[in-house]
């Protein structure tokens, strides 16, 4: 994209006004900021939870913890596409995705302990959920989103903020990132090659899917255990 339409898109600054450029501006990297902290403030508990885990059962659920702040080009696009108007209120008010943390963990049961023991905290507010493991994404995609409201304080206020958790296996997480490269970063113009390719990574998402299940069942048939140093 070509800085004509950059500019288009992110409108909101009014590069002719100085002064309500630079007011937009003072507010959309507040904003950032809060988001930023709200993202510290999941992992920190994800984080105590998988120590907790650790210490008393010897093993990990969490594998990794990966955030981001989603980018303000994308958070334009996507404002754009629905219908959303341009500015930080109406980003704040309808953009629930801005925020992001996404828990890769090993094995499909520790998914849904993780989830039940982030969602029973008591200054953790559960917005929405939405299961794409049980229920898949017509491409193949799997992975559990939850949007939650975390208290964040500062120095004069406090403020429920909207996270993403993303949490899904390292199998389900490779299928993802793969699947975005093939689909998202190549451009696929050709109906005939797009359907062969998407076809083919439904197949891999299955066989992936049923992987998954089958670790699960190894670590069921073999009850407790712990991890080897």
């Amino acid at each position: 994209m070509n800085t004509t339409e950059d500019q288009k898109e992110l409108d909101w600054l009014q590069m002719e006004n100085p002064e309500l450029f630079s007011e937009h501006a003072r507010k959309f990297s507040d904003l950032m900021m809060i988001y930023r902290c709200a993202i510290r403030e999941v992992q920190t508990k994800l984080e105590v939870l998988n120590d907790e885990f650790s210490v008393r059962h010897r093993r990990n659920p969490i594998v990794s913890i990966k955030t981001r702040v989603k980018k303000p080009l994308s958070i334009a696009r996507k404002m754009q596409k629905n219908q959303i108007p341009l500015t930080t209120e109406a980003m704040a008010e309808n953009m629930h995705d801005i925020a992001g943390v996404r828990v890769i963990c090993a094995f499909i049961d520790d998914i849904y302990h993780i989830a039940q023991l982030l969602a029973q905290q008591d200054d953790i507010r559960v917005y929405r959920i939405k299961d794409y493991i049980q229920m898949p994404k017509p491409t193949g995609y799997r992975s559990y989103h939850m949007i939650v409201e975390i208290p964040v304080f500062f120095s004069e206020k406090k403020e429920y903020v909207k996270v993403e958790v993303q949490i899904r296996t390292m199998a389900m997480d490779f299928w993802a990132s793969l699947e975005h490269q093939i689909r998202y970063k190549k451009q696929i113009s050709d109906q005939e090659e797009l359907q062969k390719i998407s076809q083919e990574l439904l197949e891999c998402a299955e066989i992936i899917a049923q992987t998954d299940v089958r670790m699960q069942n190894i670590k069921e048939m073999i009850g407790e255990f712990c991890e080897v140093d």
